[in-house]
């Protein structure tokens, strides 16, 4: 009897039937209560989003295993002393952590998230140490800024670390994995952590994690954390379910991810919404990146641009409406680009590479597809040629097994360090080193989207557009890095598209929290700055730990005027990623605009240090060095701002603006002239070189700047200052002032 319910417990979680498994379990451990079969039970109840469930069932526990699913309940129910306590035992400083490299890793997410980040990196550097393809864990250690590179950490000595694990196993019981299936089941969960859809939880307030891999001999279970926290009153309209709950309930995952597993189970490829996972585990966070604004340091650069967002845009307002036709991509009637980095092919098979690449390499690669379309049985014939080792359920030559690890290998190295720059922001590496990759892996949805943001956080909107929009044409149901794609559109003021986005995003699944990033950067551009600060709060309400939604709520709250809770949005985000440079940006901006000088200089500088590659960050610390009257300093880093991005025009103007404050008018016109060449219709560059004629006595000139800058229709706010400054023309500075 007990084997029996024990199989059909299995069998109903592969099949995904949580409940049924839940009621069966229950069953089995009323008759057979042994803490194997409670350990059952506990995961079936993870596996339908019911940590509750287990943290009550296996509380008190002391086994290893036990522990270890503890701490998983633990740590989705936002219990992190308690997670840590199961895995470290006070009574047992030096005991061994459960699970291996999955037990650091967890430990290691524990302590990232409770401000230890030098304990943090030394457990996600263990867990690689263990496992070399767990590859969530070298993903923590990027976004963490501590990862070494990937040719050392997926190298040589990785190899030897995979090939001795699945040699190892070879030489087991070849039924081994048969007398212990019910033991494997739960050794290891696989629980997400930014990148998960809890499109099938009941409770709409939910937190999600990223993935804890399972180790090299279990399967994995998947499960996601209700949350236990509370949100806004105002924000229960959007408690609503997905409409796609009931559609996607049923569905079998297409044959890309039914790679059996020595014991029968493939849990451990499938997501929480039941969607097939990639080789890479999708990120987010990232996601958990916004591009800085520069339109509103009003107070102090005489307040003579034009209206934009308070947060977003990295460019003068009239920057939008520069020519675009040198970089744009025609598209046919098929919907197929012929821009010269998108692909032009979108077919069922591959997408081509979105960059030019010479023949001779195009040709290696489709003899290298052809070369892997051979028939499986080639594959799965036992090689005579030396001792086999089992890997999947298949009898695998040793060589063959090498030669294979060595493949993965080098796949993961230029993933990793592709992730890596783009982590450090040295996005321009990162675009080269992506390119490097298989065209087959270059046109899967995390690589784009990992490209699109390069892109974006070089300030090329229109690139990152058409990538994104291509990794959408590639994976209409992946979300990774929509809520980059969503502040995309925002600064490039297409509100059609960014609304068409939105609606998309909400119809596909409503739960997730880029789907509400979407919508409340669509209310945002609308001006509609209460409807969007409850979208980001909505988003933020579905995962607490997304940095991104509580930065954007942040710059809602500034626009509001609302600079104490704008403040405490930008700390919540630190705290969730101190190397959340956007955060830092958000408060130097409250800082600058409260005439809090040396604050703002300080936590300019601090994103500086985290990107010193952002022109616009350049530019509003030299805005306040300047404030703070060390105007050399700041004439320096403006020319570091224009040297990194000519094409911004930002520095450009606060240079200028620097060199009127010095009187040094001759070598301000001489930037502004320079400035006109690359925002030709920008009010406040014209406005700007009025002021400078007027403080030159050249009053006709002044006259004439000033009627161009109100003919190029600047913001009601700017036509105010430009006319007060032509009824004052003929008055002295002196009495002016």
């Amino acid at each position: 009897m007990e084997a029996i319910l024990t199989d059909c417990v299995q069998n109903s979680l592969r099949h995904f039937m949580f409940k049924n498994a839940i009621f069966l379990c229950d069953r089995l451990c009323a008759e057979f209560p042994s803490e194997m079969n409670l350990q059952l039970l506990a995961a079936s109840y993870l596996q339908n989003n019911q940590a509750y469930s287990a943290y009550y069932i296996l509380k008190g526990m002391q086994t290893s295993q036990s522990r270890y699913l503890f701490a998983i309940s633990c740590f989705q129910m936002d219990l992190l002393n308690e997670a840590e306590t199961a895995l470290c035992p006070s009574n047992e400083p030096g005991g061994e952590i459960p699970n291996g490299a999955s037990g650091h890793y967890l430990l290691g997410l524990i302590y990232r998230y409770t401000d230890r980040k030098r304990s943090a990196i030394h457990h996600f550097r263990l867990a690689l140490s263990i496992d070399p393809l767990l590859w969530s864990a070298y993903e923590e250690l990027c976004i963490l800024g501590a990862a070494e590179e990937a040719t050392v950490v997926f190298g040589e000595a990785a190899a030897l670390c995979i090939e001795k694990q699945h040699f190892y196993l070879g030489l087991a019981s070849p039924n081994l994995h048969v007398a212990s299936e019910g033991c494997n089941l739960v050794s290891s969960l696989n629980f997400s952590s930014e990148d998960v859809s809890p499109r099938q939880l009941k409770n709409t307030q939910v937190n999600s994690f990223r993935d804890i891999p399972s180790n090299h001999h279990g399967a994995a279970i998947s499960a996601s954390q209700p949350h236990n926290g509370g949100g806004p009153s105002n924000i229960s309209l959007y408690n609503t379910p997905s409409p796609l709950a009931s559609q996607l309930s049923g569905v079998v995952p297409p044959p890309l991810c039914r790679n059996a597993q020595p014991n029968g189970s493939n849990l451990n490829t499938v997501n929480a919404d039941g969607s097939p996972k990639s080789v890479v585990n999708s990120l987010v966070q990232a996601p958990r990146r916004k591009f800085v604004d520069e339109g509103k340091l009003r107070k102090i650069s005489g307040r003579l641009f034009s209206e934009s967002g308070p947060r977003r845009s990295t460019r003068l307002a009239g920057d939008a409406g520069v020519d675009t036709n040198a970089n744009t991509t025609g598209v046919d009637g098929n919907g197929t680009s012929s821009s010269k980095y998108l692909g032009a092919k979108l077919s069922s098979v591959a997408f081509r590479t979105v960059t030019v690449r010479n023949s001779q390499y195009l040709a290696n690669d489709n003899i290298e597809e052809a070369n892997s379309s051979s028939s499986p049985g080639d594959v799965r014939s036992l090689d005579q040629d030396g001792p086999t080792v089992p890997v999947g359920g298949v009898a695998i030559s040793r060589s063959k097994v090498s030669s294979g690890v060595s493949e993965v290998l080098g796949l993961i190295k230029t993933l990793g360090e592709g992730y890596r720059l783009s982590c450090l922001y040295r996005c321009q590496d990162a675009l080269n080193t992506f390119l490097t990759l298989p065209l087959r892996h270059y046109n899967t949805s995390w690589v784009l989207s990992q490209v699109g943001k390069a892109h974006f956080e070089l300030v090329d909107y229109l690139e990152a557009d058409r990538v994104f929009s291509l990794s959408l044409r590639v994976s209409p149901y992946s979300l990774e890095g929509m809520d980059i794609y969503s502040t995309v559109l925002y600064h490039l003021k297409e509100d059609m598209k960014l609304s068409y986005l939105a609606r998309e995003l909400i119809s596909t699944d409503r739960l997730a929290p880029q789907s509400w990033c979407a919508m409340g950067n669509c209310n945002s551009l609308q001006k509609d700055h209460e409807t969007a600060l409850k979208n980001f709060q909505r988003s933020v309400q579905l995962n607490t730990r997304f940095a991104y939604a509580h930065t954007l709520c942040g710059h809602e709250y500034v626009a509001l005027e609302d600079f104490e809770n704008g403040t405490k949005s930008y700390q919540d985000a630190l705290q969730i990623d101190s190397r959340h440079y956007n955060a830092w940006y958000g408060l130097g901006m409250i800082f600058l605009r409260q005439e809090k000088f040396e604050f703002s200089e300080h936590h300019f500088r601090t994103a500086f240090h985290i990107n010193p590659r952002s022109s616009v960050i350049m530019s509003y610390l030299g805005t306040a060095l300047h404030a703070l009257k060390r105007s050399e300093d700041a004439i320096k880093i403006m020319d570091c701002a224009i040297f990194s991005d000519r094409k911004n025009p930002l520095p450009m103007y606060q240079k200028a603006n620097i060199l009127m404050s010095l009187e040094k008018f001759d070598e301000a016109l001489e930037v502004l002239q320079e400035l006109k060449e690359y925002a030709p219709r920008e009010s406040s560059v014209y406005a700007l070189m009025g002021k400078i004629y007027k403080r030159q006595n050249m009053h006709e000139k002044a006259m004439l700047h000033f009627g161009i800058a109100l003919d190029l229709k600047p913001s009601a706010t700017d036509v105010a200052t430009i006319k007060a400054a032509i009824e004052k023309l003929h008055v002295p500075d002196e009495l002016e002032n």
